[in-house]
């Protein structure tokens, strides 16, 4: 099964909507975003038309921002909300995932995961620490670095780096 990790929209919805065209494209059912969304209507508009199964990180600038009631995302089917780390189990993998680095290593050096997610630097990233990943998908916004997200696949363990300008 194919997951989507996304993060740091910033409310950047065109590049969000080029995501989520790639994403239904490739009939991905899982998507995970992790934090820094800011305007729940950018999430809401951007994922209106995806089906899969959504989980949603709130980070502080997300609370801050906007103040987001937790039932902003009723609307959206299928959607579960977290807000500070969630975790799910798919395809047999245990994953976790957050906003903020520091957390995102904690869970990492748990080694109760599989993988961990997470967001905050707008830095793709990948390292392992122990048997666990630890990855940063990148931005969608595309600020300081190039708009990215990940794609990974629980039945080969392969995880992609896409990079938006070239899909």
């Amino acid at each position: 099964m194919k997951i989507a990790i996304i993060s740091d929209t910033h409310d950047n919805l065109a590049s969000l909507k080029k995501a989520l065209f790639f994403i239904k494209k490739e009939e991905i059912k899982v998507l995970i975003h992790c934090g820094d969304i800011f305007k729940p209507e950018t999430l809401k508009e951007g994922l209106k038309e995806f089906q899969g199964k959504i989980y949603i990180i709130f980070s502080e600038a997300d609370a801050s921002f906007s103040k987001i009631p937790q039932d902003s995302f009723n609307d959206l089917p299928k959607n579960k909300v977290f807000e500070k780390s969630g975790q799910i189990k798919i395809g047999g993998k245990k994953i976790a995932f957050c906003h903020f680095p520091e957390i995102a290593r904690n869970l990492a050096e748990s080694q109760k995961y599989d993988l961990v997610f997470y967001g905050h630097t707008h830095k793709p990233w990948e390292e392992k620490i122990g048997r666990t990943r630890l990855v940063n998908p990148g931005n969608i916004a595309g600020i300081l670095f190039k708009s990215t997200f990940a794609i990974y696949d629980t039945g080969t363990d392969k995880l992609e780096l896409k990079i938006l300008e070239k899909l």
